[in-house]
């Protein structure tokens, strides 16, 4: 069975790349080249979530969904790597993007990269209703922004700054922005594309977003970087505060798959027909990068 979900989210990862090469492609070589750089690779979870959203609600065309969900990602990486943020060296198994290039492209290719996802998302006007392509964007600013993604951005420097440890609370809403709010937009692109209610799937992704992150501080304890793609034991060189420091490794891997009952008990008006996301849940804790 997971053999039969990695393959399926290759082939849509495949359709991803194949999508945002072919925009990069139009570009003008001095941004076609760090752009390109900074899409390649990655297992594209959160276009995948989009896809299966997508599939409950038989909708075809999400395509440039799934491509901007991406191109938001890739940008929100290339920042976080950079010297005034996290600092890192490696991503994705290669140089990051600052040290492939310099930091200033870098800068201007997030820039870019988060540009390129606004445009993409218009693209879906050509298949759907346009007010529910505007509120979708809506969310989509939402969910990026100074009430999502940045802004837990935001409280875990403020938190580093103020070198004051996080509590389980704090934590667990700090990751809510940082990481969460993307994986609800993710998830409930299905039913706001098809003018339904998102209860159930917004309820699945806020329980697999954070079963995402316990996963990656447990990786960042027990993983190792050659195969993570990225360094490891950051967290605990620099006495962050995270899900296993505060509950031990045998509690974050309990606390984890109580996220994952969660996720899959939200799932239960789908039936049958969401066995692919019950198995993606069980992949977001069972990864090893």
């Amino acid at each position: 069975m997971r053999a039969d979900l990695i393959s399926l989210m290759a082939a849509q990862a495949q359709r991803v790349d194949q999508h945002l090469a072919a925009r990069c492609d139009r570009l003008d070589p001095l941004m076609q080249k760090p752009m390109a750089y900074a899409l390649q690779g990655g297992k594209k979870l959160r276009a995948f979530l989009v896809h299966q959203s997508a599939q409950l609600y038989d909708l075809d065309g999400v395509l440039p969904a799934m491509s901007a969900i991406e191109a938001l990602h890739a940008y929100s990486l290339v920042h976080d790597d950079l010297p005034a943020m996290d600092d890192d060296d490696l991503r994705r198994g290669r140089p990051t993007l600052h040290k492939a290039f310099d930091d200033a492209t870098a800068i201007l290719t997030g820039d870019a990269l988060q540009a390129l996802s606004f445009e993409l998302l218009c693209d879906l006007e050509q298949d759907f209703p346009r007010t529910y392509v505007l509120s979708l964007i809506q969310r989509f600013a939402r969910s990026a922004g100074a009430a999502g993604m940045v802004l837990g951005q935001a409280q875990d420097i403020a938190a580093e700054i103020a070198d004051t440890p996080l509590g389980l609370d704090d934590i667990a809403k700090l990751q809510a922005n940082k990481t969460g709010a993307l994986f609800w937009w993710s998830a409930t692109v299905g039913p706001v594309l098809a003018g339904k209610d998102d209860t159930a799937l917004a309820d699945y992704a806020r329980a697999i977003g954070l079963a995402f992150q316990v996963q990656d501080d447990i990786l960042d304890v027990e993983g190792d970087s050659a195969t993570a793609g990225k360094a490891v034991g950051k967290d605990a060189d620099a006495g962050k505060a995270t899900f296993v420091s505060l509950l031990g490794l045998d509690g974050a891997k309990d606390a984890a798959q109580t996220c994952v009952a969660t996720a899959k008990e939200a799932l239960m008006p789908f039936g049958d027909r969401a066995a692919t996301l019950r198995q993606l849940a069980d992949f977001i804790i069972s990864r090893q990068k």
